[in-house]
């Protein structure tokens, strides 16, 4: 028997944690049916706080539930409250520093999270920066603040696009699935949030991550400036890949900048 999680809305959220938590069932409810799981599925949610979002996990297929939460009372809370399920993990860990890919061996296993908006971007790099590649993860659904989460999704020859856009896309395929109003959330942030799909890729496995941030680094320095300024240095390439020296950096696609990292000793 489950125990009652000695939680409530009174929970006073903590701003050096980016804690916003979600009590709109509805929304919750929309969520969870968009998460896919199956009895084989080794879920780890990240950040689950008070615990609205892990209650309908529960309610999914699933092999293994694993919570990551790096305040120390509420991860005891959840422990308490999932004492006896032994299917359920909690974890009191920081997950900017704690390494997920030891979790579990499992062949399907998904990351779920509500991330601190403060810390989102460097989650997410983390995660797609694995040596190994495709990862040990099937899939991610992570919650961003919905300017960041426009900017992951963005193609090229839009402003919004740029080294995050860039190297998150040639890690995964990405769909926008939910755009989380502030109103959802408590505390209530400023802006609106975005729940993104991220599905691993291996078109770039072959691609150095290292070779790929530093092209990236250079050319978006100063992203006014034609390529042929900030990235002169790899011009003896441009021939072959197709890319013009008058263009700038947010006019070239992933596959380019890929392309142009691989030719790089």
């Amino acid at each position: 028997m489950r125990l009652p999680l000695n939680i409530n809305k009174k929970v006073i959220a903590k701003k050096s944690l980016g804690q916003n938590f979600i009590y709109c069932n509805k929304f919750l409810n929309r969520l969870s049916d968009k998460i896919v799981s199956n009895y084989n599925t080794d879920i780890i949610e990240i950040g689950p706080g008070t615990g609205s979002l892990t209650e309908y996990l529960t309610r999914k297929k699933f092999n293994k539930l694993i919570l990551i939460e790096k305040d120390f009372q509420l991860s005891n809370n959840l422990n308490q409250k999932y004492l006896n399920e032994k299917n359920i993990e909690v974890h009191n860990k920081d997950a900017l520093t704690f390494d997920l890919s030891n979790l579990s061996k499992n062949k399907e296993v998904i990351i779920v999270g509500n991330l601190p908006f403060n810390i989102s971007s460097q989650l997410l790099i983390n995660w797609i920066s694995f040596n190994k590649w495709p990862p040990f993860y099937k899939k991610m659904y992570l919650m961003f603040q919905k300017e960041l989460g426009k900017r992951i999704i963005s193609k090229n020859n839009n402003k919004s696009y740029g080294r995050l856009s860039i190297l998150t896309q040639s890690r995964c395929d990405i769909k926008e699935l939910l755009e989380a109003p502030a109103s959802i959330f408590t505390p209530k942030p400023k802006v609106d949030g975005i729940v993104l799909e991220f599905t691993p890729i291996d078109t770039f496995k072959n691609v150095d991550l290292e070779k790929l941030k530093l092209i990236l680094k250079t050319a978006f320095k100063n992203r006014r400036k034609k390529i042929k300024n900030s990235l002169g240095e790899y011009s003896i390439f441009f021939d072959d890949l197709e890319i013009k020296e008058d263009m700038r950096p947010e006019n070239i696609d992933v596959k380019k900048y890929c392309s142009l990292a691989k030719k790089v000793n």
